[in-house]
């Protein structure tokens, strides 16, 4: 249905494509893997007419064609759904299905009933009971998605592209996409699907393609491979254990919270954070986790209970707590975590300037020191600390973001999800800076959406339900069925033991 053969895609000195080549065939589902980095979004964009290819060709249904925009590779039944959807909020459910291929009567006017007849009829396909005059930010993420991809059925798309959709699902929200994939390839639709998370390559895809570098470096049909063999061909090395737990004696109490509360979001919360020792919060959407470490950091208030830093009560403001050592790296980077316009120089320098100023005035050359140094330590991809942060991947951005805070020196660092929406590599990297931070002595409060890492890399697990603090592990006690128990309030009745059973397993 739709090939690359031999592409290349160059962005200034960057070879961002090296003679890639992959096929997309009717009622199959092919895997694209590969590290942030590797050229996977490149490809994408060269599918859905947003670049050209400097060498090489598109093939669709087996004829050359250059598509020279997106609306062209509708006309050739190419969609696209991405993590993030590319919707407006403020327009309803079957406007934005139609919005970009309006249909209209003689005339020229609107065809709103036929309009609305086929959004139904898409929607219908797909087992979604929605609203087809609800405004799609009253939606959630997964529903977004399922309008996306109505879009995309209504355009009679017989190649369907998913980059990254599951990144903000929950696990039940995960296996409805499963099914409609399914659904769709038993139709005779090709699907190519990208995620960083291997055990959905393996649950549903048929074939998958490795990009390393931006070479295509293995292809073959997913039942033929298993996932460590799949992690040497993207990272070109063997990763003997993806969450690695580093041993280290535990310290003294560094970071203690008693009875906090917001009034709203978390209640009677209370832990204690040793020196050395990496906390994990574990816990289902909507239980307060992400909440609490805002507040941790000063950024949302507290209504109830106290928090200190080695004794000193902490401030109440981000500055404050800054200056107690302790940082936030938060789950939601590209809004709180940088600022992707700026290069990578002025983000990892932002949190460092009165350190790194020389009277009234900020050292550029000391900010390049800095940056380079964080750079080397991460192994950050890039052509230069002067690079804008936007043109980095979504892994070694994440690197930066956890660079500049490195920088600091601090006392206690919260990482909120700071694996999600990142490669295998990634993961790994981020664990072994974790592993360095607590061997010098510093506190961890990791939060994670994923139970194996949370069990993997966690010296105790805090589960929270609902806004409190359902139960506390150490790591002798973990078990993924008493985690997930906890998470769900002590009532794990067999659908929503059916929902978490894949991360149990996976752990």
């Amino acid at each position: 249905m739709l090939s690359l053969a031999g592409v290349h895609k160059r962005f200034g000195g960057v070879q961002a494509l090296a003679g890639v080549s992959l096929e997309l065939r009717a009622g199959q589902v092919l895997a694209l893997i590969g590290e942030n980095g590797a050229g996977k979004s490149t490809a994408v964009k060269i599918m859905t007419g947003v670049h050209r290819p400097d060498a090489g060709a598109v093939h669709v249904r087996g004829a050359p064609v250059l598509l020279t925009g997106t609306q062209q590779a509708w006309r050739h039944g190419i969609a696209a759904v991405y993590q993030d959807p590319a919707l407006f909020d403020q327009l309803s459910v079957a406007e934005n299905i139609f919005m970009g291929h309006l249909a209209t009567r003689r005339g020229g006017w609107l065809d709103w009933a036929g309009m609305r007849r086929r959004a139904a009829a898409s929607l219908e396909s797909l087992e979604a009971r929605l609203d087809l005059d609800a405004p799609l930010g009253s939606l959630s993420v997964a529903q977004k998605h399922l309008v996306a991809i109505a879009r995309a059925l209504t355009h009679e798309a017989s190649v369907l592209i998913l980059d990254e959709p599951t990144a903000a699902l929950s696990s039940r929200e995960v296996e409805d996409l499963y099914r409609i994939m399914r659904r769709l390839a038993a139709a005779g639709t090709a699907l190519l699907f990208i995620s960083h998370k291997l055990d959905e390559v393996f649950a549903v895809a048929d074939r998958f393609v490795v990009f390393r570098d931006g070479h295509s470096v293995a292809a073959g049909s997913i039942s033929e491979m298993d996932e460590a063999a799949l992690v040497r061909a993207m990272v070109g090395r063997s990763i003997a254990q993806v969450f690695p737990k580093t041993p280290v004696e535990i310290g003294a109490p560094l970071l203690e919270a008693r009875g906090l509360g917001d009034g709203a979001r978390f209640d009677d919360v209370s832990f204690t954070l040793h020196r050395g020792e990496v906390l994990g919060f574990y816990g289902l959407v909507g239980a307060g986790r992400t909440e609490l470490m805002e507040a941790l950091f000063g950024l949302t208030p507290t209504t109830t209970g106290s928090a200190s830093l080695d004794g000193q009560p902490l401030g109440r403001s981000p500055r404050e707590a800054i200056e107690h050592g302790l940082v936030l790296v938060p789950e939601d980077r590209p809004r709180n975590g940088a600022i992707g316009a700026l290069s990578i120089r002025e983000n990892v320098a932002l949190p460092s300037l009165r350190r790194l100023a020389r009277g009234p005035f900020t050292s550029a050359a000391a900010e390049v020191a800095l940056a380079q140094q964080v750079v080397q330590r991460l192994a950050v991809k890039c052509s230069g600390v002067e690079q804008t942060l936007s043109e980095l991947s979504g892994g070694n951005q994440q690197k930066v973001v956890i660079g500049k805070w490195l920088a600091t020196d601090p006392k206690v660092i919260i990482l909120d999800e700071p694996t999600q929406g990142v490669d295998v590599g990634a993961k790994a990297a981020v664990h072994g800076f974790i592993g360095e931070l607590v061997a010098k002595g510093v506190g961890v409060l990791l939060v994670s959406s994923e139970l194996p890492e949370v069990m993997g890399v966690a010296d105790r697990i805090v589960v929270m339900h609902e806004g409190r603090v359902a139960r506390v592990l150490s790591r002798g006690e973990f078990d993924a069925r008493a985690i997930v128990v906890a998470a769900l309030g002590g009532a794990c009745v067999a659908v929503q033991e059916n929902e978490y059973a894949a991360a149990a397993r996976a752990s």
